[in-house]
């Protein structure tokens, strides 16, 4: 592989069908970070996630010919492939999911990282919040927590989900929005939010 400028996915993608390995190395060390954090938060579940992680990268591997760059892009691909797979586990595992992550450790560290040395009632009051986040993202239905995981946590636009879901743009749209006025009022009840508002900063802790 050629060390000039980063290659594209779809790049990286036409050069591993020719046999470079390394080119699949890197693809995967690019994006099995977001393929793993978008499992996550749609299963609640770490050992989903690694399976899914796993198996998006054999399906790519297996079948790299099914990509077609006029449908969009590989990244999406990639995540319709994680959607499907985290469908069919939940379909099968649903009964026995937690609905915590169970990835307390992570968190810990992205809140002290996004927190700093502020008021130690302030970092507790935060911390309830986005766990409190974490879990209504779990309780919403499934058309509506992929387009806020999507949208919200992996800044997708609406074109780029739509993509990944197989619907169109105004579907997404209508999605999020009716996604964010469950999870305002769903907040609210506990006291959660302020005046009906999520906040970016706390979306963004979630990642």
């Amino acid at each position: 592989m050629a060390n000039s400028t980063s290659p594209s996915d779809e790049q990286l993608l036409h050069l591993m069908m020719n046999g470079d390995e390394e080119a699949f190395a890197v693809l995967y060390q690019r994006r099995q970070g977001g393929v793993y954090r978008f499992a996550l938060h749609m299963s609640g579940s770490e050992a989903t996630a690694e399976d899914v992680t796993q198996e998006v990268f054999l399906a790519l591997l297996r079948s790299a010919q099914n990509f077609d760059s006029r449908k969009g892009m590989l990244v999406s691909f990639l995540y319709g492939i994680a959607r499907n797979q985290v469908l069919r586990r939940l379909e099968r595992e649903r009964p026995f999911l937690p609905l915590t992550n169970g990835d307390a450790d992570e968190v810990e560290v992205t809140e002290k990282d996004s927190i700093g040395n502020g008021d130690p009632l302030d970092d507790l009051t935060r911390t309830e919040l986005i766990e409190g986040v974490r879990h209504a993202i779990l309780l919403l239905p499934q058309h509506y927590r992929e387009v806020v995981v999507l949208c919200e946590l992996h800044e997708f636009s609406y074109a780029e989900a739509s993509e990944v879901l197989g619907c169109a743009l105004g579907t997404v749209r209508s999605r999020l929005h009716r996604a964010r006025a469950l999870l305002v009022d769903r907040l609210r009840s506990r006291d959660e939010v302020n005046k009906g508002t999520l906040n970016a900063g706390v979306m963004r802790s979630l990642v």
